[in-house]
């Protein structure tokens, strides 16, 4: 089944607390950070995810980054784990859980996956999560679920659906890796796909070029999980937040850094709920 991305279909969806909402009513949101100097994009995302709604967002780190983090965090709670069990332990209380930006390009970035995938949590996997799988993708899918999202850019749709591109083109394509990694997927592009593995797609062709700027895509995961985290079905909060995301950067337009959409979130949630 084929939709648009209008906000006339998924407005009614967004989540709005009521006169007994807590923190915890409002969704918990995880995010993985990578080492001391690759703390930036978890910041990015983990600052979505509150901006967007959730109720609670904590980082998980490795403890050489625990420093770092701590003097850059406010409201954006903070946790160090050194094995992939103890991330597991930390992980599952979370409603979703965003791993792989700046997480780190090692077989750690892997087994903190599969931890993952162990516990209750939705996952968001983007960037590094992603490349780490070429050439073993069959992997990833079998720990995944029809909750999860996938958020590559093209580059990393070739490196775990390669050929794919080329024999579908974008749209065909994102629907068949759906289908075969059993999970969401958000095919980023001047046209963003966002496809389910039950047949629902949407094409979002309203993609601004201001987000063509290092992090972005760090800020959009942190969005999906937002909203996941919130209770928006998978697919719906993927292809909510990829129209949020564009908006908010048309909204601000040229200078627009990574930093900046986090905070014009709140202005495009207002005008949607006015």
């Amino acid at each position: 089944m084929k939709f648009g991305n209008s906000p006339s279909e998924w407005r009614h969806l967004l989540p709005q607390p009521g006169p007994q909402s807590h923190k915890h009513a409002r969704g918990r949101l995880g995010v993985v950070s990578g080492g001391a100097l690759s703390t930036g994009a978890a910041r990015l995302s983990a600052r979505a995810g509150l901006r967007v709604g959730a109720g609670l967002v904590k980082v998980f780190c490795p403890p050489d980054a625990a420093p770092v983090l701590a003097v850059a965090l406010e409201a954006v709670m903070l946790a160090a784990f050194t094995t992939p069990d103890q991330l597991q332990a930390l992980a599952d209380p979370m409603d979703a859980v965003v791993i792989g930006p700046a997480a780190g390009l090692s077989e750690s970035t892997v087994l903190n996956l599969a931890a993952l995938a162990r516990t209750g949590a939705a996952l968001v996997v983007d960037a590094d999560a992603l490349t780490l799988f070429r050439d073993r993708s069959e992997q990833l899918f079998a720990w995944l679920d029809r909750d999860d999202v996938l958020t590559p850019h093209e580059g990393e749709f070739e490196r775990l659906f390669p050929g794919l591109l080329a024999e579908l083109g974008r749209e065909d394509a994102a629907q068949e890796a759906a289908r075969r990694a059993g999970a969401i997927i958000v095919l980023k592009g001047a046209a963003t796909i966002i496809a389910a593995p039950d047949g629902r797609v949407a094409v979002n062709d309203d993609g601004s070029p201001w987000l063509a700027t290092a992090g972005s895509g760090d800020v959009l995961a942190g969005l999906i999980g937002g909203l996941i985290a919130q209770h928006v079905d998978s697919f719906d909060a993927a292809r909510t937040a990829v129209w949020m995301h564009s908006e908010a950067a048309r909204r601000f337009g040229p200078g627009l850094i990574a930093e900046d959409l986090p905070n014009m979130i709140p202005l495009v949630t207002r005008d949607l709920l006015a």
